[in-house]
């Protein structure tokens, strides 16, 4: 029997040591799996659109940490405008925002928080997008951020907002209402005097500069329309600024211009001056938008920069230049859509803000989110810029904010 039961304990000794080998073996081969992941996160490639959050300031706008949204929470976000790369960059920025949310929450199917994206279908329509911000209330999202077309036009809906419990957040373009819980922007008062100092400087501080805003109505483009106007009339004395041309204001420019045709002091391309005669009058409505900007860069003799308040802006400039063939004009302005950038390559236009939408969508998101749990906002978050010119177009970090691609 002793004999047995020195064998029975033998045997089981050697399980003992067979298992705790055996163990021992599994601890390390999850010691390698763990180590061979950290490698794989050290030395995975850093997301390119990670360069356009990072600058985004305060840095938590530029992730999704700790903002732990309920099941199924919607968040609505309104821009100007459905079409082009600017607003499609917004979007972008809108639903990577969505994606991380999701992540960090561990949200799928039904349960994910769902972010939209709306706006006019015509670009800076102010009935359209009050339209839309009626539709998007009646839907009670948890939280809505805006890019406001009409800085006056939205009181009424902000207040319903607020006694309803949806808490507002601007982005792009802001206003003066005291219930805004935040506005995500570029900083147009800084960027639009780096604008006046760089054209100053192309110009060798004197001549004529045009303004083309995009709009009369937005806060976006009074600061960057005022900003820009005041930087020169108070530092370049030699530099007078000749006109200011409003987008979105045609009648006066065609009222003036047909005056100007039946008065015999000014013709259309390819007319000659005084064509009408007798009691024939020119029909204002008949002249075109592009007729406005051929006469607006045509009547001044000793212009020799222009500044535009958004891509839209630049690009009516350029465009009126080449129809007029008018050369040695200096352009600059803000943004940096695939055609302005080919005009920049092409030395059509001297510098240009880029702002940095993909930022912008992300960081309203965010900013709304922390309105809906009632967690506090900056009052401010700056998105970031960078200027671009055709010199420092290839450098990697003007690179990295003109691309946002995965």
């Amino acid at each position: 029997m002793k004999k047995g039961r020195r064998w029975i304990v033998a045997a089981l000794c050697l399980s003992l040591l067979s298992g705790g080998c055996a163990a021992g073996n599994d601890a390390d081969n999850v010691n390698v799996q763990n180590t061979k992941e950290d490698e794989k996160k050290e030395t995975a490639p850093e997301k390119l659109y990670q360069a356009r959050l990072d600058v985004i300031e305060p840095a938590a706008y530029g992730n999704a940490d700790g903002l732990p949204l309920e099941k199924g929470a919607y968040i609505s976000i309104i821009g100007k405008s459905e079409d082009g790369q600017y607003w499609k960059e917004v979007q972008r920025g809108a639903k990577q925002a969505e994606e991380d949310l999701n992540a960090q929450l561990g949200y799928t199917g039904k349960d994910k928080v769902k972010v939209t994206y709306i706006a006019p279908a015509r670009e800076n329509s102010v009935d359209e997008q009050v339209n839309i911000l009626d539709e998007e209330l009646a839907r009670y999202p948890v939280a809505l951020a805006i890019s406001i077309v009409d800085e006056q036009a939205c009181g009424v809906q902000f207040d319903l907002a607020s006694d309803s419990g949806i808490p507002v957040v601007a982005f792009d373009s802001g206003s003066d209402y005291q219930g805004l819980m935040a506005t995500v922007s570029t900083d147009n008062t800084e960027s639009a005097s780096v604008a006046a100092d760089r054209l100053a400087e192309q110009m060798s501080a004197s001549g004529e500069v045009v303004i083309f805003a995009h709009d009369s109505k937005s806060k976006t483009a009074k600061e960057r329309e005022g900003t820009f106007e005041n930087q020169i009339r108070r530092n370049y004395s030699g530099i007078t600024i000749a006109d200011i041309y409003y987008m979105d204001d045609l009648k006066p420019w065609q009222e003036a211009i047909a005056a100007e045709m039946d008065a015999g002091t000014y013709q259309r391309g390819g007319e000659e001056p005084g064509l009408l005669g007798g009691e024939e009058v020119t029909d204002p409505e008949s002249i075109t938008e592009e007729e406005v900007i051929d006469y607006v860069l045509s009547k001044h003799p000793d212009l020799k920069g222009c500044y535009g308040t958004s891509g839209d802006a630049v690009k009516a400039i350029v465009h009126g230049l080449d129809r007029i063939e008018k050369e040695d004009v200096m352009v600059v302005g803000f943004d940096a859509d695939d055609e302005q950038i080919e005009m920049l390559r092409d030395g059509k236009v001297d510098g240009l803000v880029v702002q940095n939408p993909f930022g912008m969508g992300y960081a309203a998101v965010i900013a709304a989110s922390r309105a809906a749990l009632s967690l506090g906002n900056e009052a401010y978050i700056d998105t970031g810029y960078v200027w671009v010119t055709k010199e420092n177009l290839e450098d990697k970090d003007v690179q990295k904010m003109l691309s946002s691609d995965k």
